[in-house]
């Protein structure tokens, strides 16, 4: 079992736990590594000198018993600036940039390259597709004119942007635009409309030499019954020659190594004998290293 996490989130930005309470529960379960990963998008962002100045007082407390990272969970759309301060960084979309079709933004229509995708550096008006049922179907009905493909296209499109816009350690969960549709169904998650741009965006990201998190947040939650990526990516990102991190997206202590049994098995049937983690080395650099399955 692994026995560590690096997307951890505190009563800081939106988790319920302290982060020294979280420290706790990993030395309870044995972990040798725990990094913290707070939001810093446009509507869960925190304090982050005060978030930084509490996990180097924890760096320092605990340094005999367990390895404590500073990391952030930086969106694709937020300013890169922050990340500046942080040990590593997370790569999330959380966010559709909203552009007028007829803006001649190159936002929407075909499947463009990321070098060609042009988003404003800070965007305005950003719809996150993980706030609510409500609130992804208005985004659907009112800039997309109900046609999901479109919406998970421009998801997709924004997604691959990521490592050119700031550098990340690696990519947090990669399909969150799936996050209501077990219960919604608004779209075939294996549909070549859907697929089709998922898997251009993945290549990319693989191509980059960057990790992909197996996020098994929405399962040990009951959000979801399949973890992200879904297996078909999973397989693929292994094809790729992608490397792997296994994360359970904790918000409270419970679930620290919530889903990683599964995460395990996952990886494992997509073809991974391994994945990997992060550590500080003797002269205090992040570095990653491989960790076996099973």
């Amino acid at each position: 079992m692994i026995k560590s996490n690096f997307h951890t989130h505190t009563n800081l930005c939106d988790g319920m736990d302290t982060p020294e309470d979280m420290v706790k529960t990993a030395l309870s379960l044995g972990f040798t590594a725990l990094g913290f990963s707070g939001h810093m998008d446009t509507e869960i962002h925190m304090d982050f000198d005060a978030y930084r100045k509490e996990i180097l007082r924890l760096q320092a407390e605990y340094k005999d018993r367990i390895d404590i990272l500073l990391g952030v969970e930086l969106d694709t759309l937020y300013d890169p600036a922050i990340a500046k301060k942080a040990e590593y960084v997370i790569g999330s979309t959380h966010y559709i940039p909203v552009i007028r079709k007829d803006a001649g933004s190159g936002v929407t229509g075909r499947f463009l390259p990321p070098e060609e995708v042009k988003i404003p550096a800070a965007p305005q008006n950003v719809v996150a597709v993980d706030s609510s049922v409500e609130e992804i179907q208005r985004l659907c009905d009112e800039i997309y004119g109900g046609d999901w493909y479109a919406l998970t296209r421009d998801y997709y499109r924004t997604e691959a942007t990521v490592s050119n816009r700031f550098p990340c350690t690696f990519i947090g969960h990669f399909d969150l635009v799936t996050r209501f549709n077990d219960s919604m169904h608004a779209f075939d998650e294996t549909d070549p409309r859907y697929t089709g741009p998922a898997l251009e965006a993945l290549e990319y990201l693989a191509g980059k030499g960057i990790p992909f998190e197996i996020n098994c947040g929405a399962v040990n939650r009951g959000r979801k019954k399949e973890l992200y990526p879904r297996m078909e990516f999973l397989r693929a990102l292994h094809s790729f020659g992608a490397e792997i991190v296994i994360s359970s997206d904790a918000h409270d202590r419970f679930h620290l190594n919530g889903g990683f049994d599964i995460a395990e098995n996952a990886a494992r049937e997509a073809g991974y004998d391994h994945c990997l983690t992060l550590r500080h080395n003797a002269d205090g650099a992040v570095v990653w290293e491989e960790t076996p399955l099973g």
